[in-house]
């Protein structure tokens, strides 16, 4: 086994260029189905996003092994754990169990991944070291019978060594471990190598020690009062950092991956979430002080922890590090108001009774849900079972408030309908649930996936029938250009969501060809929440309660020498103060704001 590896997760990050600064043995391959294939029997592969086979021939490149992590569950703190959401709308499909239809749709993901890479197993040449079954299955469950038919799964189509991860205590190892598979453990590598040497006696399952996932820091997640997560201004966690790899290298002679090494973006709508008798969704930046920052350069723990590896290696065998190229930096440019996403609206579906965004044929973005009253009507709307998972309340396209699930107890909207009046409930998914642990008290939402609206809708306890719904999963904004407003005097609290739109040029001589020297950080300081689009790409979301406060945009999406388009999703225009506008920043921000929807909300 390699003495020392680094965590990568290959669609989180939109060019190779860290790869370049791993300077270590081995990479962490985690590749997420969801994105191989989107819709059923879609497989995506061969797309340049999802050349996972393309990014491994990198690694060897660059002298690194990898580990792969293909799920089919991956957590990761990615939607729905890397599940596509076409899973929820097969039939009697229950994921991670011992489900005939699951296990069916997994075989095949699983073999469409090995047609891909199969030949880049470490036992053809290639660099896959070893494949990790499930991920830390123990922490959800114990079906021996489950992870016993994904081996048998894996073992017919790749040939290299399999192990698993779980956490380093009793029933976490117990319930994750796998007859003739190598078990390993993550988080403390000290209490967890005790616990696996004491839990794991199948001799089946011993060999190398592995530390699969030592944590360098904790994910960021939206809301107020959770401050930006990263070491900077806390020796005491970089001095723990150390310890703990002198440890596991220089005592108990084993491996360890640093999560993360480099931690990337979670792009568009990739983003996961956590069921904590409130939904929990995780920021648009993956970038918790890892090692290597969101945009690829290096930083002080990066160096630190340089120094406590070149300890263990022959001098020398550590390549020289490169210097950090200088981020864009993009002025001050305004937006102009553009079409409301309430006259953008696409096919409808009709029912009587709602239905969720699976049923909808939708994974993603928004749902828009309307219903026109024929009789006076009056209460509180509740939307379904509950909030799922943030909804904007509109009548007659006024907004009366929002319906966070981010609060325990979100706020009780009042509606009064006469005769004709159209009640409007835009339901955004914040990202599906992307663990669940039998260890902590919470329900296990991570079975129950369903975005929009699932049950039905009341008002004042009265059932609401006759609903008209439109997908919104915003995969193409073009049509966001359109003009609704003349000017910015339409623009007022309480109407609907707007597409903004505007551009920007880089110098093409800024860019010397390296298009590393166009990335910057986009900030809109006049925005409440929405999202970010630069020539069509989506970076992700953007709210200022924070604490992410700007979106990382890399120079592989950047036009140098040309106009580049901004389409910016507002979500509730007029709230904030001042004109709509977008700057790039060459060093980022963070921060929290209160939550001006709900003040009171806990």
């Amino acid at each position: 086994m390699p003495p020392s590896c680094l965590m990568e997760n290959h669609t989180r990050s939109s060019e190779d260029k860290w790869i370049r600064n791993a300077s270590l043995l081995f990479t962490g391959g985690t590749v997420y189905w969801n994105l191989l294939e989107p819709t059923q029997g879609n497989w995506t592969g061969s797309d340049e996003a999802n050349d996972v086979a393309s990014y491994f021939r990198i690694a060897q490149e660059e002298g690194l092994n990898v580990v792969l992590r293909p799920g089919p569950y991956i957590c990761g703190e990615r939607e729905w754990g890397g599940f596509p959401a076409w899973l929820a709308e097969v039939p009697n499909l229950v994921v991670r169990s011992n489900n005939g239809p699951f296990l069916n749709a997994a075989k095949g993901y699983i073999e469409n991944l090995a047609n891909d890479i199969r030949d880049l197993q470490v036992t053809r040449g290639g660099p896959i070291l070893m494949i990790q079954v499930e991920n830390e299955y123990g922490s959800f469950g114990d079906d021996h019978n489950y992870t016993s038919a994904l081996k048998d799964i894996l073992r017919a189509n790749f040939d290299t060594v399999l192990y698993t991860n779980d956490g380093g205590v009793d029933w976490t190892l117990e319930g994750g471990q796998v007859h003739t598979v190598l078990a390993e453990i993550d988080g403390d590598p000290s209490s967890g190598f005790t616990s696996r040497e004491m839990y794991i006696t199948d001799p089946t399952e011993l060999g190398p020690l592995l530390d699969g996932e030592y944590y360098t820091w904790a994910p960021d997640q939206w809301g107020s009062d959770n401050p930006h997560n990263t070491t900077v201004g806390n020796p005491g966690d970089v001095e723990q950092f150390v310890k703990d790899i002198d440890y596991v290298l220089g005592n108990a002679s084993a491996s360890i991956s640093l999560y993360m090494f480099h931690g990337g973006t979670n792009f568009g709508f990739g983003n996961g979430a956590l069921w904590q008798n409130r939904t929990t969704a995780f920021t648009t930046s993956y970038d918790y002080g890892a090692p290597l920052d969101e945009s690829g350069r290096t930083t002080d723990l990066y160096f630190t922890l340089r120094n406590t590896f070149q300890k263990y290696v022959a001098n020398g065998s550590i390549p020289s590090v490169p210097s950090n190229l200088p981020r864009a930096s993009v002025p001050e440019f305004t937006l102009l108001p553009g079409a409301s996403v309430f006259d953008t609206l696409g096919n409808k579906t009709t029912s009587k009774y709602p239905l969720t965004m699976e049923a909808l044929g939708q994974a993603y973005g928004f749902t828009l849900y309307e219903h026109t009253s024929n009789a006076t009507v009056g209460g509180v709307v509740q939307p379904g079972d509950r909030a799922r998972d943030r909804i904007l309340v509109y009548v007659n396209s006024v907004r009366q408030g929002i319906i966070d699930s981010q609060y325990q107890h979100p706020l009780n909207i009042t509606v009064k309908l006469q005769p004709g009046d159209k009640l409007q409930l835009l339901v955004e998914n914040l990202g599906r649930v992307d663990y669940y642990s039998r260890g902590n008290p919470y329900r296990n939402y991570l079975q129950d996936p369903y975005k929009g609206i699932l049950g039905n809708v009341t008002i004042g306890g009265a059932v609401v029938e006759d609903w008209d719904m439109y997908p919104l999963p915003l995969n193409d904004v073009t049509g966001a250009s359109i003009p609704s407003y003349n000017n910015t005097s339409g623009v007022k609290s309480g109407i609907p969501p707007i597409f903004y739109h505007g551009s920007f040029r880089m110098n093409a001589s800024e860019s010397s060809n390296n298009p590393a020297l166009l990335d910057t950080y986009l900030a809109v300081p006049n925005g409440l929440k929405g999202n970010v689009w630069v020539n069509g790409f989506n970076l992700g979301r953007y709210w200022y309660v924070g604490p992410q406060q700007s979106l990382y945009l890399p120079g592989t999406i950047v036009k140098p020498g040309q106009e580049n388009e901004v389409v910016v999703l507002e979500l509730e225009p007029g709230i904030r103060q001042g004109d709509m506008v977008v700057e790039g920043l060459s060093e980022r921000e963070w921060g929290n704001s209160p939550d001006i929807d709900c003040l009171r909300c806990i």
